[in-house]
């Protein structure tokens, strides 16, 4: 099967939390016989902040961010796909490529893949003009990368066909074990964008931990940091490329997972970042969210954290004897039933099943 697909970027992790996903994903659907073309704006620096070559399981179009642009690389797709993905957060001109995408005819599968779908089904319950309002039911299915039973039925609501939730997942080939580094020695790192639905819980799960323990060290990595006035005993140190993720999870006594206000709300909705960091030996800690017991058991496998008082408690009574233990029966089980490789067979499971619905439908 031939897929276009239309995302933020393949190629960089420049403000792009999804690239992880994209890559894994398509990386391993792929390996199945797949071919894919990526569809990427030249948006946001994203292309002078490349850290992967083209890779060799996928073909990467970079158009120009533009009307002309979007319109160009929309028409190459439309003329040579057999499934056509938009995917949510391009970045530039979204709402126009979701409804051009909508309106192409029936003979191209059309898939909508929400890599953020709390925060776009928030923002269009806010908004009874949305244009997904109109645009959903025409696509043949909606995926989305986490969410639950909450998101599949509000995605019904508002007319999908179909929504089915592909969840992140561990890429064992990219997230690994690596030796540390010192320069992301600490007891607690946490990599985190700075973004507003995200700051306040940052706030209560790290940067008030860091000052409730003054003897301990912590390591704060992500854009947007810099005039966040913080304790001391915390390292600020910018923007930190895939290829450091390994090292960075994997330095510290513990790292920190802190879901976006959206995602915590809706549950179900583990990012990249926890897949990442226990790919590469971390021993997590994470806020409280519904669904975390689907992944990961709490207590033996990750240490959950209803608010920055028991954020606090857990790394204070944490020995590096226990952090080992724990990390290592969370490496276990994610790569039991948790990789991309696992995900994209039921991508295609779920295709043979679209395509009997689809064709029965017309």
């Amino acid at each position: 099967m031939k897929i276009c697909f239309f995302g933020s970027s393949l190629v960089s992790s420049y403000w792009n939390g999804a690239a992880t996903y994209y890559r894994g994903m398509l990386k391993q659907i792929a390996a199945l016989g797949h071919d894919i073309t990526f569809f990427e704006p030249d948006a946001f620096e994203r292309q002078a902040h490349r850290d992967i070559a083209d890779p060799d399981w996928a073909r990467v179009v970079v158009y120009p961010a533009t009307t002309e642009g979007w319109r160009g690389a929309l028409d190459v797709a439309a003329r040579s796909a057999d499934m056509l993905i938009k995917a949510s957060g391009v970045g530039v001109f979204d709402s126009e490529l979701e409804l051009a995408v909508a309106a192409l005819p029936s003979r191209t599968v059309r898939i909508y893949w929400d890599v953020d779908a709390p925060a776009t089904l928030e923002a269009m319950a806010g908004d009874p003009e949305h244009h997904l309002r109109r645009a959903i039911s025409s696509y043949d299915m909606v995926l989305t990368y986490g969410g639950g039973d909450g998101v599949v039925s509000a995605y019904r609501a508002i007319g999908a066909r179909d929504c089915v939730p592909i969840y992140n997942a561990l890429d064992p080939e990219t997230h690994f074990p690596s030796p540390p580094k010192p320069g992301f020695a600490c007891d607690l790192s946490l990599l985190a964008n700075r973004l507003p639905d995200r700051e306040q819980r940052v706030e209560r799960f790290f940067l008030d931990v860091a000052r409730e323990l003054p003897d301990k060290t912590f390591v704060l990595g992500g854009s947007g940091w810099e005039t966040k006035d913080t304790a001391s005993n915390i390292r600020k140190i910018g923007h930190v490329g895939t290829g450091e993720h390994n090292a960075f999870f994997g330095s510290g006594l513990a790292t920190l997972n802190v879901n976006r206000d959206s995602m915590a709300r809706y549950g179900f909705s583990p990012p990249t970042r926890v897949f990442e960091a226990i790919g590469a030996g971390a021993c997590l800690i994470t806020d409280q969210w519904d669904g975390i017991d689907h992944f990961l058991e709490p207590g033996r496998e990750v240490l959950v954290a209803a608010n920055g008082a028991e954020a606090a408690s857990h790394l204070d009574a944490l020995s590096i004897d226990r952090a080992a233990a724990i990390a290592s029966r969370a490496r276990a089980r994610i790569l039991s039933h948790h990789t991309y490789r696992h995900r994209a067979n039921q991508f295609n499971q779920i295709f043979v099943g679209s395509s009997s619905r689809i064709e029965a439908a017309e």
